[in-house]
């Protein structure tokens, strides 16, 4: 599929966002390709040149899961909350031609940014609404109900999940959108001892009683701050996925799935809306250059 390039501009685009926070789109300082930061914090890495470049790590593992859940090159139909820069609808338009995809992204003046400095790939089939990620789900029309292969949650306020995306009833209306073998992706971020993840698995098999959980390993192991992928779905996740998942990395990387998973949320109960509460900030220096 032809793929649009840009010149990169002399000077680093930015804007303000509603919640005056200062968004801009600058050369990445450690690879090909260009980060959109939102108060300097990384949101997104895209390679203009090549959208199957994944750079950030939990975008990597989210790519191998949507590399195996499908035959390779099947179209699918896929629904993205929290654009960023839309690294994974470009790698999906690019690696799945002919893909039909819904973006949300509350921000609209960050997609007005996005699209005039990172152009999508050519022919790709990506819609993006502008609102609040849950409500704009709740309102989706009954007709793509029970219709969407991949859902994608990737809504962060900053670095953190806001609370109203992380409950029971906020993953029951994701569930709804699924067909019967439909996955739903989440990324979300935690540090030592996981109690937000706990919680988050727990929460989830509660709707979708098959999950597995994507990580560097010492991030799994609850020993360091990090990102955590989430895969869950109705059907059993086939049991060949795992050892190509894990192959694929990056590394050093460990999945959690089955008793494991079982393990990891056992002590821990499902969020509701009435107790849900945002995922924990990381330490400021995480994101030192």
């Amino acid at each position: 599929m032809g793929r649009e390039r840009r010149t990169p501009p002399a000077e680093s685009p930015r804007t303000r966002l509603s919640d005056g926070s200062l968004a801009r789109v600058a050369p990445s300082e450690f690879t090909s390709g260009w980060e959109l930061l939102v108060d300097e914090t990384p949101q997104s890495h895209v390679d203009l040149d090549d959208p199957t470049h994944l750079h950030f790590e939990y975008v990597a593992r989210m790519g191998a899961v949507i590399d195996t859940f499908r035959p390779a090159g099947d179209a699918i139909t896929a629904v993205h909350l929290g654009a960023g820069a839309l690294t994974i609808p470009r790698y999906v338009a690019v690696t799945r031609p002919g893909s039909r995809q819904q973006v949300v992204e509350l921000e609209g003046g960050l997609w007005d940014l996005v699209r005039e400095n990172l152009p999508l790939p050519r022919g790709a089939q990506i819609r993006v609404r502008i609102g609040d990620a849950r409500a704009v789900v709740e309102r989706m029309p009954a007709g793509i109900l029970g219709q969407v292969d991949l859902v994608v949650s990737d809504v962060f306020s900053g670095a953190r999940t806001p609370a109203h995306v992380t409950s029971v009833e906020f993953y029951t209306s994701l569930a709804k959108l699924l067909t019967s073998s439909g996955v739903v992706l989440v990324n979300i971020a935690d540090g030592p001892g996981l109690a937000f993840t706990r919680r988050q698995v727990a929460t989830l098999r509660q709707v979708l009683p098959h999950v597995a959980v994507l990580a560097e390993a010492q991030v799994l192991k609850g020993r360091r701050f990090g990102n955590l992928v989430l895969a869950a779905s109705r059907e059993p996740l086939p049991d060949e996925w795992l050892p190509r998942l894990l192959a694929a990395g990056p590394h050093p990387a460990k999945i959690a799935s089955g008793a494991e998973v079982a393990t990891l949320s056992r002590d821990a109960g499902p969020v509701s809306d009435a107790d849900a509460v945002p995922s924990p900030a990381p330490n400021s220096s995480l994101f030192e250059r």
